[in-house]
């Protein structure tokens, strides 16, 4: 197997030491990426000395430009309404050493982007999402127009090191990926709760509903993941006419579960827009 510090040569410059990063920095190390290759800054010193403690042979420092100096990956990893000031701090040096630039912030447009780091970069904006942490995270990506396909495929590998990608050739749909797989474990952890609190309420020790609630959603995700058939398909395999399963499904279709998850993804998406506009984008 070829080691990812083969096929990414250069040394790779996280702006931004929280917790995406971190889990960007976990999984390229355990893919084969040499700490020595990759340099962080970060403004807060307890965070940088869990960074350097965490990651023997990482570079941390607190100033931007040192990080990036260099480096011809730039992963832009701090928050939307920090990017403005981040990315114009660079601009000089991004327009020097061009680099592949590789957004995080959730919101901000490639040409809002542009606008405050220079044009005509190598440039992929991206949606990873909280699994991501444990290697098992799918990340939206969107390339800006005229970026190279060596810079689009490095971007990818990047990412594959904590789990799926998904390109989209529409910058637009990144607000459905914010309010799918961004937003997603949310909804997945909210079920977890409901489950537990109505495993209990069906007098269950509060530890075994836990048990049992993580080990079903786990296992229909693992057995989702491995069939060839689709959701639906999955569903009605193990809904018995006139059995338990049918008797639960029943109540749910009667409050419109499926209108509800509808509104509930629409207003995410519809609030992911906002935000991007509220940055300029």
């Amino acid at each position: 197997m070829t080691l990812m510090s083969e096929t990414l040569p250069g040394a790779i410059a996280f702006i931004g030491g929280g917790n995406m990063a971190r889990a960007l920095i976990a999984g390229l190390i355990a893919s084969g990426c040499a700490a020595p290759k990759l340099r962080v800054s970060e403004p807060d010193r307890d965070r940088r000395a869990a960074l350097a403690r965490d990651f023997p042979g990482l570079t941390v420092v607190s100033d931007n430009q040192q990080a990036a100096a260099g480096a011809d990956c730039w992963i832009l990893a701090v928050k939307p309404q920090q990017m403005a000031a981040v990315a114009s701090g660079l601009a000089p040096l991004a327009l020097s050493v061009r680099p592949l630039v590789v957004s995080l912030a959730a919101g901000v447009r490639i040409g809002t982007l542009n606008q405050w780091l220079g044009r005509n970069l190598d440039m992929v904006r991206s949606m990873p999402n909280r699994a991501a942490m444990f290697r098992a995270g799918i990340t939206g990506l969107c390339a800006a127009p005229g970026t190279t396909g060596a810079a689009r495929s490095r971007a990818e590998e990047l990412f594959q090191a904590v789990g799926d990608t998904v390109w989209l050739e529409r910058e637009s749909d990144m607000d459905a990926v914010t309010a799918i797989s961004g937003s997603g474990p949310a909804y997945v952890f909210l079920l977890i709760e409901m489950l537990e609190a109505a495993a209990v309420a069906e007098g269950l020790a509060a530890d075994v509903a836990r048990r049992l609630a993580l080990a079903t959603v786990v296992g229909a995700a693992v057995t989702a993941r491995g069939s060839t058939d689709d959701a639906a398909t999955l569903r009605a395999q193990v809904t018995s006419p006139g059995g338990t399963t049918a008797a639960a499904l029943a109540v749910l279709e009667a409050a419109d579960l499926r209108g509800i998850f509808l509104q509930a993804v629409h207003a995410g998406r519809r609030r992911a827009a906002e935000l991007a506009a509220a940055t300029g984008g």
